[in-house]
């Protein structure tokens, strides 16, 4: 069955066909390290995780990057000065990197948290300098870039002069672009307005600087994407994603700079996730609207009657398709709950009935296969790959009930497949399963614990830890092989 991308760049869909056979490169980009990762940028990773999961189910080898950039991000005044790490550090008293480690590392918690598996390879803008000056230069030499005063910038209306055409991927006309368009980014030192920088110079006051061939200063964050999917993937690669709001101008940077550098269009397939709402409303600090991905999850918000499982916050997600608005609110998120736990009923059902054997399915498990590949391979269609799981459910509960029959064969394929669709391609995970281990860990501590006491004669507190679990159905039993525990 042929896997069918929605290409950004063409506007349509196309059938899937890799540079390298039954391998893919896939580049997307991360955050920008200076703040929390909010809730949008977590349906944009889970997107493209959902996506990396369902190429490898479909049989391809996967070098997934996805960056971080923590390096030459400026605000939208374009003041070099402002630029978001340096005003962060400023606002917590931290150093610049010290603010990239405690976001990175709450990125990455949180991505963790929602089951995202973690990418091939996970470059930084600030490794990669090197990379940054060398491609800034080659730019330069090829006159498609120009210096002023210690900057560097890629200069738009050159490069449509050579039969190129800066606004391919978001579909913008270059003349209304200049004409609609004011200078943020240093008017008395660029040609255009449109002119984007590719490195700046460092005032004397901004922390954050390297040296270059033009003096002191740091990367473009247009730049920073194109050295490090080109260093990891090549000068033409597969796939290349990120958030609906990269399309312009960042992602169309890319294909610029990517041209001009090697001659070439750098991406076969531009994809892009759509944005997240909540109650109807755009998200946003200023209107109050907004919410962080843990208050979610911790219940710790005004907007949710209560907490919410991140597997549940998974399934809310993935019931939209990746290009489609997804608007969160309360009663959708109740409305998950009880479809996931119907699922979840559903594998309990056929992992742990005994039914007959049949020797003609009354369900065409075949048929039910070839329909979720198919949305699968239909431009990643979560959604209806999730109505078909629902499909299986409703027959799995019929045939409980003795309504249905099904096959010793059909039956092990179809525990097979919702397995499979349900936890390797959607990432869900089985919350019992989950509850039951924590338990098992919070009880190995306290029989640690109680150990302990008792090797310091401390029979009280040995007692109290005993008599306490007791009280709660959870006896413990001492042994030759030490402290094991039953629960009634």
């Amino acid at each position: 069955m042929n896997l069918k991308i929605y290409n950004s760049l063409s506007g349509e869909k196309e059938i899937f066909t890799p540079i390298h056979e039954k391998s893919v490169g896939m580049y997307v980009c991360g955050p920008t390290v200076y703040s929390n990762v909010h809730l949008g940028n977590v349906r944009t990773f889970m997107s493209f995780d959902f996506i990396y999961r369902t190429l490898m189910h479909l049989g391809y080898k996967v070098r997934y990057v996805r960056n971080i950039t923590d390096a030459g991000h400026l605000t939208d005044d374009g003041d070099v000065d402002n630029d978001r790490f340096v005003k962060q550090s400023r606002l917590e008293k931290l150093e610049p990197m010290e603010i990239v480690q405690k976001y990175t590392v709450d990125f990455h918690k949180v991505l963790e948290v929602f089951n995202l598996l973690p990418p091939t390879i996970e470059p930084t803008a600030t490794g990669h300098i090197l990379e940054q000056i060398e491609l800034t230069q080659k730019l330069l030499d090829k006159g498609f870039a120009y210096e002023r005063n210690g900057s560097v910038y890629f200069d738009v209306l050159e490069y449509n002069r050579r039969g190129l055409n800066y606004g391919e991927l978001s579909r913008r006309n270059i003349e209304e672009l200049f004409a609609n368009t004011r200078d943020l980014d240093g008017q008395s030192e660029k040609k255009n307005p449109q002119d984007f920088a590719l490195w700046k110079a460092a005032s004397p006051a901004h922390i954050m600087r390297w040296n270059s061939p033009w003096g002191e200063g740091f990367p473009g964050w247009h730049l920073e994407c194109t050295a490090m999917s080109t260093k990891y993937l090549g000068e033409r690669f597969d796939i290349h994603g990120g958030g609906m709001d990269l399309k312009f101008p960042h992602h169309e940077c890319e294909v610029a700079q990517g041209k001009a550098c090697n001659g070439v269009e750098p991406v076969n397939y531009w994809m892009h996730a759509n944005m997240l709402t909540m109650n109807g409303q755009r998200m946003s600090k200023s209107t109050g609207n907004y919410i962080l991905p843990m208050e979610l999850v911790s219940g710790s918000n005004d907007f949710f009657e209560k907490a919410f499982h991140p597997t549940i916050v998974r399934f809310n997600f993935m019931q939209a398709h990746y290009r489609s608005v997804l608007d969160i609110s309360n009663e959708a998120m109740i409305a998950s709950e009880k479809g996931f736990q119907r699922l979840m009923e559903a594998l309990k059902v056929l992992s742990n009935t005994t039914f007959s054997s049949a020797e003609v399915s009354s369900f065409d498990v075949e048929a039910w296969k070839a329909k979720c590949y198919a949305a699968l391979t239909d431009d990643f269609n979560s959604p209806i790959l999730i109505a078909h799981l629902f499909e299986a459910a409703n027959f799995i509960f019929k045939l409980k009930e003795g309504k249905e029959s099904i096959s010793t064969q059909d039956l092990e394929e179809l525990k097979t497949l919702l397995n499979s669709f349900i936890f390797d391609v959607l990432g869900l995970q089985n919350i019992e399963e989950n509850n039951n281990e924590k338990l098992d860990q919070t009880l190995q501590v306290l029989i640690e614990l109680r150990n302990q006491a008792r090797k310091a004669k401390n029979f009280d507190l040995s007692d109290q830890i005993r008599d306490r679990l007791l009280a709660e159905g959870i006896e413990l039993k001492d042994g030759r092989d030490g402290t094991t525990y039953s629960i009634s």
